[in-house]
This record gives C-alpha cells, structure tokens and sequence, in this order.
C-alpha cells in the first residue's frame, strides 16, 4: 500500500483497495462519527472559504466547545497574543508557553544551544498538563518544536490540533519545501 504513488486514487470514487472497508468502520466510535460529522459539515459548506483559524472556531462552535486550549512557542509570542485575542471573542481561553515551570536543560541533560549559559528546556508534557487541569475542551498547537508537539499530543486528554507548524527556516510554512523547486531539489538528491 502506497497512496502517495497511486496515480488514479479510486478510493475518491469508492474502490477499496484493502478490501477493509467493513473492518475499518466498525472502529469508529460515536464520538469519532460525531467529529467527523462537524468536520464534515463545515468542509462542505465552507470548501475553499474559510482559513484554518475560521475553521477551528467554527468547528469548535458547533461541537458546543466552550474552553480552548492554547500550547505555543515562545518564538511565537506575538502571533500567540493575537490568536488568543481572536478566540477569546468566543471561547474561554488558557495559554501556556513551551517554557513553562523554567526547567533546565541541565536537569534532563538535554543538549544547550548556547552551552554556557543556563538555558530552560521546552516542556510540552507540562503545557499538556496545565490544559488538563483546566479541562479544555480543544487543544491548539502553535509552533511547538518538532517531538514536543508528539510529547504535547500524547499527553493532552482534549483533541490535539495544529494551526502553526514550526519551520524556523521557511517562515513557519513546511510545504514551502516543496513548493521551491531549490529545496525539493536539495531534498531529493
């Protein structure tokens, strides 16, 4: 099974390819159809209408969400403000920072950018439990780094989603990888 190479994607049109249609379905649980069911709607009705940030706070609207969540990046402090400013028009809202609780990397021996200085490390497993204690409904991601964005995921007990991926290189914009034809070449060779 390979779909990023398949050319025809019959799936679009109802082909199952793993002949697992009737297994994989029975997994949903009736609060995944119910998700899938808001998500859904909102695809529908607002395709190519609506940015991400729009998406979220329709989404969460309509899952009647009343607390959202916010795990950012310090480099991110700015955007985070103004995100904040956006969903608290709607939603109670917490945010917590990567730096949270002040940990030295010296504690976990983490590797140091500037090795002789004291330097806090990133703590999504403390941003998760923040969140969780102020029992959010929805979790946002805005630019965690790379493994503590799986850290922060694995431990949130609200839905996890991203709306800044961090890219430090390509203004916080991966696919910008792909879209340049300098990196896709650096990258394929």
């Amino acid at each position: 099974m390979n779909c990023a190479s398949c050319p025809h994607k019959d799936c679009y049109d109802g082909k199952d390819c793993l002949d697992s249609k009737e297994e994989i379905t029975k997994l949903y649980t009736e609060q995944d159809i119910n998700l899938l069911k808001t998500s859904t709607s909102i695809e529908s009705r607002y395709y190519m209408e609506k940015t991400r940030l729009e998406e979220i706070i329709l989404f969460s609207e309509m899952m009647n969400y009343e607390k959202i969540g916010m795990a950012f990046c310090l480099g991110l402090e700015e955007e985070s403000r103004i995100i904040h400013s956006i969903f608290k028009k709607h939603f109670k809202v917490y945010s917590v920072c990567c730096k949270v609780c002040g940990i030295d990397k010296s504690d976990f021996d983490l590797e140091k950018i500037e090795k002789n200085r004291k330097e806090s490390m990133c703590n999504p497993i403390g941003q998760a439990w923040f969140l969780n204690k102020k029992k959010t409904d929805l979790n946002i991601i805005i630019g965690l780094c790379m493994g503590h964005d799986l850290l922060f995921t694995e431990h949130s007990h609200a839905p996890v989603t991203t709306l800044v991926v961090k890219d430090r290189i390509l203004a916080h914009n991966p696919l910008g990888a792909v879209y340049s034809k300098y990196y896709r070449n650096k990258l394929l060779l």
